[in-house]
């Protein structure tokens, strides 16, 4: 589907609240740089780049939201900003709640996720407006993943070829993503909040397509993600644009070579 026959108005939230510490002292996460600009900048591209979304809003620290206002000035009026909760659901109910009422599909892209290919961001919107009122991109788990008793002993080596590593964007139809937070109200710390939004909607029943996601799309979460991601960064400079070749659908197995 391209942008020309895209149907339905669509926005994005950014959740960018946190500050995430397992980064390292300094700024908050959404606001350290790869490449010399800043992580949200990039993630506030991805979006606005992909052809399909006309709004951004973002949920900025409560103290700091003129900041990220003059930050992502550049974008003019396809970004607003407003102030976000003590957890990442609390932020994505304020930014919802600031979407327009004639808005059909929302997406919900985690900051961190700074080189998200907007090729990606489209193709999660298009599922949705095919007909899927939740969609979250996905990638096969390749290592071996084993269970654990609180004496870290192995109980048992998990089955993964059931088993998704989820990334952002999520696409929802713009309903059913304010249902799903209404029925789950607001809690006040992370441990009790919902760590993806496809899990507000999993609680309500309704099903959960996925596509598939792209290497690319990983979260900036650790000093090291931060190296990853600035050779990332380095490589696109040299080609021209991110790589968007080789996304291919999440295999039944989702096996590798160990």
């Amino acid at each position: 589907m391209n942008a020309a026959a895209f149907p339905a108005r669509t926005a994005a939230i950014v959740p960018a609240a946190g500050r995430g510490e397992r980064l390292g002292p300094g700024a908050p996460k959404a606001l350290r740089s790869i490449g010399e600009i800043p992580i949200l900048v990039h993630a506030v591209r991805s979006l606005t780049g992909c052809g399909r979304v006309g709004l951004v809003v973002v949920a900025a620290p409560p103290d700091g939201v003129e900041g990220v206002a003059a930050l992502l000035a550049p974008f003019g009026t396809k970004v607003h900003v407003v102030a976000g909760g003590e957890t990442r659901q609390q932020s994505v109910s304020r930014a919802l709640d600031a979407i327009p009422e004639d808005v059909d599909i929302v997406l919900v892209h985690d900051a961190a996720r700074a080189l998200t290919p907007p090729g990606l961001v489209a193709a999660v919107a298009d599922a949705v407006a095919a007909g899927h009122d939740a969609v979250i991109p996905v990638l096969p788990v390749a290592d071996t993943i084993k269970s654990v008793d609180a004496d870290d002993t192995v109980t048992a080596t998990v089955d993964r070829s059931t088993l998704r590593a989820v990334q952002t964007p999520q696409g929802f139809r713009r309903s059913l993503l304010v249902k799903a937070h209404t029925a789950a109200g607001a809690p006040t710390n992370e441990s009790a909040a919902a760590t993806d939004d496809a899990g507000l909607v999993e609680q309500l029943g309704a099903p959960v397509r996925v596509i598939a996601g792209h290497p690319e799309a990983f979260k900036v979460t650790t000093p090291f993600d931060l190296i990853l991601a600035e050779a990332v960064w380095a490589r696109r400079q040299g080609t021209g644009g991110p790589q968007n070749g080789g996304i291919e659908a999440p295999r039944g197995r989702g096996t590798t070579d160990d």
